[in-house]
């Protein structure tokens, strides 16, 4: 059998301009790591990382950028492609992230929601390999405005439609497992990614190499990578480990 390579995604999440991490997307469960998050993401990329995952939470929560300094500090320190979600709701603030910043390409998440004809004007202007869905559930239902805010939305209906779109790929993050450290839900994001067709990324609960070697062992052709956030920033594995699982180069 011969196994897909997935995509090593380290993510660092951004706010006031720092590296921090939430529990379950709550402001209030909020680690802070660094203050030059570009020293972070420099090191992920020479160590094996496919792509680096940026969440500007302050634009997230507010609806406003406020980390573009950082972002793009960020994107100028490291050798891999970067991919850009949180607050990413109108064309202009993926131009902003695309052609000011340099971001190899943004994620939107509660506009696919409220607005999806912005999606398709973003998708008209820079095709789909510069613009991605975010699709943030919790019992199958989408969360918006990071986190707080219900849709009453199918995840599974949302991704179909944005499909038919003309969107590719797809960052699914399970709400319950994100920063808990207890394992993703990889029946759900399989399920998922078999029912919209979308290139899948799984996001939410890697704990351990276990968890990489069971999204790799998966080999699901809909599957396209992993996000790993808190386990690395916990150390509790290092990042060249984890591009060689997901990778295939290790077992």
């Amino acid at each position: 059998m011969t196994f897909r390579r997935l995509q090593f995604l380290p993510a660092v999440d951004l706010m006031d301009g720092c590296a921090v991490r939430l529990v379950q997307g709550r402001k209030d469960q909020k680690t802070t790591y660094s203050n030059a998050p570009w020293e972070i993401a420099a090191k992920w990329s020479a160590s094996g990382a496919d792509r680096i995952h940026l969440v500007d939470l302050d634009a997230a929560f507010e609806g406003s950028a406020k980390n573009g300094a950082a972002v793009k500090r960020m994107v100028e320190a490291v050798s891999c492609p970067t991919e850009l979600g949180g607050g990413i709701r109108t064309v202009d603030d993926a131009a902003r992230a695309l052609e000011e910043w340099g971001v190899g390409r943004v994620i939107a998440g509660t506009v696919a929601v409220k607005d999806p004809t912005i999606v398709e004007a973003m998708l008209d202007r820079f095709g789909p390999d510069r613009v991605i869905v975010g699709i943030d559930a919790r019992d199958g239902i989408v969360k918006v405005s990071g986190w707080e805010e219900g849709s009453g939305v199918d995840a599974v209906i949302l991704g179909k439609a944005m499909r038919a779109m003309g969107i590719v790929s797809c960052v699914f993050t399970d709400i319950s497992k994100d920063g808990m450290l207890q394992g993703p839900n990889l029946a759900a994001t399989t399920a998922f990614a078999e029912a919209t067709g979308l290139q899948t990324i799984v996001s939410g609960g890697i704990s351990c190499l276990d968890d990489l070697r069971s999204a790799h062992a998966a080999n699901h052709p809909c599957l396209e990578g992993v996000i790993v956030g808190k386990a690395l920033f916990d150390n509790r594995f290092e990042a060249p480990a984890a591009a060689a699982i997901l990778h295939g180069e290790s077992a």
